[in-house]
């Protein structure tokens, strides 16, 4: 008791202390460390008994980018593992398909592990822990990339963001299973459900091959719901093999002989077998929604990558970064984006100024246009009226007693009509 006592304590100085240095994304700020102390609602814990699950039994946690789903998986007391709680992505950034460099803001897919160093309580985006990109894959590849994390805040440069209520709970389901003793858990990141269905829809994408391989991986778990002992030789994902011999694996060197329990063999085999049947149905019928833009490779994330870049200095760049069609042509917005450096900022206050100046042009210029056409109008419409009275008066009938005159002689020949008749 006394030993669990002080493990506890170490793994929580670790959660709590040594993870300062660690960051949602790319920041930090000091804070209390009481939100990191939460405790999971008693809903999740009723479903834990409910599902033969201890409080701090080990986790592994899924991600799921195309339905934007995270969801936690806990193991039960037969060994297995079920789900224990699902939660919508709040934001992820980039497209589907993996991470490529620093900088192209893509959010990472494949397998990894998350150690107690790795768990932020001081995270400027609320609580965030660090996925561990890049892993042994990523590296043997030559990818780049820092500070990827599973945060809260709802928002993301290459991150999965939850918002703050979420990552507290997901926080906690890791916390008290390393407080169980559990040294590390598993996050697979995938670009969607990796049925049959899907995997049809996105057959022709170019980072199917990727995907087939984490498959493999996927489907593992799928049979034998645990999270699967993962390995990287030949520059790819090898699942629950064993090596044979002394010779370990070399994420970029060949793989050695290894071996795969029989019984999980024969079960992928006969897995394999049926999916192969709903595929061919799938990609023969075409039915689904139409699949979602991937990142279209290197050249594609080495053009964002620059983008950010140059964002990051302060240059005007577009709203969005720029994109790679299936036939190589670059296409970018021409709308500017704001800008948050100095240097931006200060380009963006002298773009401003201008603005301001051109709008009091032609704010100007409109007041002229519109006092110069309400000027014609009068004089058009004092033109009129002087015509009007013109040809009254040139075609009005002499003034006479017969026509009712007003003048002197109108007045004589009234009063003479008047005395003597007509």
């Amino acid at each position: 008791m006394f030993l669990r006592l002080v493990q506890a304590s170490f793994l929580a100085a670790a959660v709590g202390v040594a993870a300062v240095g660690l960051s949602g994304c790319t920041d930090t700020t000091l804070g209390s460390v009481q939100k990191a102390e939460k405790q999971l609602p008693r809903e999740i814990l009723d479903r834990m008994r409910a599902k033969g699950m201890a409080r701090n039994a080990p986790i592994m946690a899924r991600i799921f980018k195309e339905e934007g789903k995270l969801e936690i998986w806990k193991k039960k007391r037969s060994g297995r593992y079920d789900i224990i709680a699902s939660y919508d992505i709040c934001k992820w950034s980039g497209q589907l398909g993996p991470k490529f460099v620093e900088g192209d803001r893509q959010a990472p897919e494949g397998f990894y592990t998350v150690r107690p160093t790795q768990m932020n309580p001081q995270s400027s985006y609320h609580l965030a822990f660090n996925i561990g990109y890049p892993n042994a894959f990523d590296q043997a590849h030559g990818r780049t990339g820092s500070h990827l994390m599973v945060h809260g805040a709802c928002s993301s440069s290459g991150c999965y963001s939850m918002t703050d209520e979420q990552i507290e709970q997901i926080y906690a389901f890791g916390r008290d299973a390393f407080r169980g003793g559990q040294k590390e858990f598993q996050v697979q990141a995938f670009p969607f459900r990796m049925t049959a269905q899907n995997m049809a829809r996105y057959r022709g994408d170019p980072n199917y091959k990727f995907w087939t391989m984490l498959k493999e991986g996927y489907d593992h778990f799928e049979i034998t719901r645990m999270p699967p002992k993962v390995d990287v030789c030949e520059k790819r994902y090898v699942f629950n093999s064993v090596a044979q011999g002394s010779t370990g694996f070399n994420p970029a060197g060949a793989c050695p002989p290894a071996a795969q329990p029989e019984t999980l063999v024969s079960a992928y085999q006969a897995h394999q077998s049926t999916y192969q049947a709903a595929f061919s149905a799938a990609a023969g019928n075409g039915v689904g929604p139409a699949p979602k833009p991937s990142i279209a490779g290197l050249e594609e994330a080495r053009l964002v990558a620059e983008w950010s870049r140059k964002r990051a200095r302060g240059e005007r760049v577009t709203v969005e970064p720029p994109s790679v069609e299936p036939d190589g042509t670059v296409v970018a917005t021409s709308r500017m984006g704001r800008i948050d450096s100095p240097a931006g900022r200060k380009q963006a206050a002298i773009d401003a100024r201008a603005a301001e100046k051109k709008r009091k042009i032609d704010e100007a210029t409109q007041l002229a246009a519109q006092k110069a056409a309400e000027e014609k109008a009068a004089a058009i419409a004092a033109a009129s009226a002087a015509a009007t009275q013109s040809e009254t008066v040139v075609g009005a009938p002499p003034a006479s007693a017969e026509n009712g005159g007003t003048g002197l002689l109108g007045r004589v020949s009234s009063r003479l009509t008047g005395l003597f008749g007509r």
